[in-house]
């Protein structure tokens, strides 16, 4: 009886260790989503609870708290440490600017690119906060400018005569007040613009006391201009500036977040996706910057392109006849802004030894990731085939990265010492300020999590319940998992979600006898589009602090950035995606699974 009785004792067992492991994976998702503490202690709640339920040994799980990511992310730090200390990333916004020009259209262009092409290599955050200071101070200059300009046609058109008598007797009003509206009489920085400069009736009496008769024509002959309808506070002149405001904040904070997705190092979510996939599916050496920048960078480029038209449309509005005046000669505003531009540059000097050596290295790390396994040809990794997949994106990242450490910046003389001395690029003190700690624990827990899914079985048996979902076509099951990530994102922090959705959307694509890379790449970038809410990212909320926008302003813009980021990556990921990862068909390193559904509709 006891033998008959062993085989359901074993199976309870399981089941008990997968229902603890899920236990754990719920509390810990549950804490991430409503941040009841910080990210980085929840992470490490798995190390407390699986070795107290059984589920894995104490020391196994710290070594998931450690991985090859830590690694990477020690060298990208370096370098994003020397970008910020040494400006180069200002310089390189600057002149991208300046290459575009002021145009309203093609600024906000302008930016975006500059700002999508700078987080690819630095963190979504340290992109937005680099450059909505530049933008801010250009848009300003571009409403200080125009201000200056009405009131000089204003000006003139009171000196030839086209008013009533009250303003024709005394000129000296109308270029006192036409003074008084010039960029010098800006409040602050923040674009504010006195609309009462100067007390009309105080003017007329000081000039001439007979001309109390004239006072009240005076707001017929001069009325103030539309801000003190538009806002009272003065801090925008019209709806039009307005808006020019709301999109050029919008745009930067989208094209940060877009440009993240273009590079395997462009973002924490894509780095726990690749170490997580590397991690369960050892026998692929698909996933490298390589191949993932050549599937990527057209998706990026057509997001971009797309939500500069949606931004464009919705806050500024195509003036094709402004837009390609070609050979047409510039508005005093647009010399006005284009100067702002100059202006930043030249205070920037030369180009320095320091950011002459960053970008050196800059380059040699991007080749060198790219270069690795491209994929469609030979890389540099094939010259040590006895030592196949040694090699990773960490090693040289590590390996120029510690050339920050002992290249040295400049020479100084100790007069304590009476020697000469060096400091390296970048200091010990400079690598922690910038290293994000809290990323790393968080990669950690999810590595931790993933462990136990598939230690306790809990994998296998989410991947059972799944098989259903066989019977539906592939590219609704995409779409399903990529708008259940979507809508998750804009509440949870982005490396929060990408880490509960991996170990639930891998088993389901072996469970449906899908190539999991068609299911998790979609999921992966969708992660990254929280465009919704000002709390979804830190671009967001960095370009939301600035004071433009309202919470329905973002919803109405990222609502539709949303959209075309699905919608895109959808196209990238039926189409092009498909021979280069050969999605078409199940592959050998996956686990087999037999199939629900053989036959399915792409």
């Amino acid at each position: 009886m006891a033998y008959h009785s062993l085989p359901h004792v074993i199976q309870v067992t399981e089941l008990h260790t997968e229902a603890e492991c899920a236990y754990v994976l719920f509390v810990v998702a549950i804490f991430w989503l409503v941040e009841a503490m910080p990210l980085a202690i929840t992470a490490l709640i798995p190390a407390l609870m699986f070795p107290l339920f059984g589920i894995m040994k104490a020391s196994t799980v710290a070594n998931s708290y450690f991985r090859d990511f830590h690694l990477l992310l020690i060298g990208i730090i370096c370098l994003a440490a020397s970008i910020e200390k040494w400006n180069l990333h200002k310089r390189i916004a600057l002149r991208m600017v300046m290459l575009v020009g002021v145009n309203p259209e093609w600024l906000m262009l302008g930016f975006m690119v500059s700002s999508a092409f700078l987080s690819m290599w630095l963190s979504n955050t340290s992109t937005a906060a680099m450059v909505m200071p530049i933008v801010e101070a250009v848009v300003q200059q571009i409403i200080s400018a125009e201000a200056e300009v009405e009131a000089r046609e204003r000006s003139n058109t009171n000196m030839n005569g086209n008013v009533n008598l009250g303003l024709e007797l005394n000129e000296h009003t109308v270029e006192n007040e036409s003074d008084k509206w010039k960029f010098g009489e800006r409040n602050g920085y923040n674009g504010e613009i006195n609309p009462y400069p100067m007390n009309m009736a105080e003017t007329v009496e000081n000039d001439d006391p007979n001309l109390d008769e004239y006072y009240e024509k005076v707001p017929e002959v001069l009325p103030l201009p539309s801000v003190s309808t538009y806002d009272p506070d003065g801090k925008y002149r019209s709806r039009k500036d307005h808006l020019m405001c709301k999109g050029m904040s919008l745009c930067i904070a989208y094209a940060s977040t877009i440009g993240g997705i273009t590079t395997i190092t462009g973002t924490s979510s894509n780095l726990i996706f690749a170490e997580q996939f590397n991690t369960r599916y050892p026998e692929c050496h698909c996933i490298n910057f390589g191949t993932w920048f050549i599937v990527i960078i057209p998706m990026m480029v057509i997001i971009l392109i797309f939500s500069w038209i949606w931004l464009n449309w919705l806050f500024i509005g195509f003036n094709f006849n402004r837009m390609f005046k070609c050979g047409k000669q510039k508005s005093d505003k647009d010399i006005a802004a284009a100067q702002v531009i100059k202006d930043e540059y030249r205070k920037m000097g030369p180009i320095s030894y320091e950011e002459i050596i960053t970008l050196v290295i800059f380059v040699l790390m991007a080749l060198l990731w790219f270069t690795r396994e491209p994929g469609f040809i030979p890389g540099w990794s094939s010259l040590f085939p006895k030592y196949r997949g040694y090699a990773t994106d960490s090693t040289p990242a590590l390996m120029l990265g510690i050339l920050f450490f002992i290249i040295p910046a400049k020479k100084t003389f100790s007069e304590k010492h009476n020697k000469k001395a060096y400091t390296p690029l970048i200091t010990w003190k400079e690598f922690q300020s910038c290293m994000p700690w809290e990323i790393a624990l968080l990669v950690g827990g999810g590595f931790a999590l993933a462990d136990g899914c598939e230690d306790s079985g809990l994998s296998v048996w989410i991947g059972s319940k799944l098989e259903p979902l066989g019977s539906l076509p592939t590219w609704v099951i995409i779409l399903i998992s990529s708008l259940m990530v979507t809508t998750v994102t804009e509440v949870a922090s982005n490396p929060a979600t990408i880490t509960i959705f991996i170990p639930i959307l891998a088993p389901l694509a072996e469970a449906t006898h899908v190539n999991p890379l068609f299911i998790l790449i979609p999921a992966t970038l969708c992660t990254s589009y929280a465009f919704l809410l000002p709390v979804s990212n830190p671009p967001n909320a960095i370009a939301f602090g600035y004071g433009h926008l309202t919470v329905i302003d973002m919803v109405k813009a990222g609502l539709g950035v949303n959209i075309i980021g699905v919608a895109v990556t959808m196209l990238g990921v039926l189409t092009w995606a498909v021979p280069i990862y050969n999605l078409d068909s199940y592959p050998d390193w996956a686990p087999s699974v037999p199939s629900v559904n053989s036959t399915r509709i792409l």
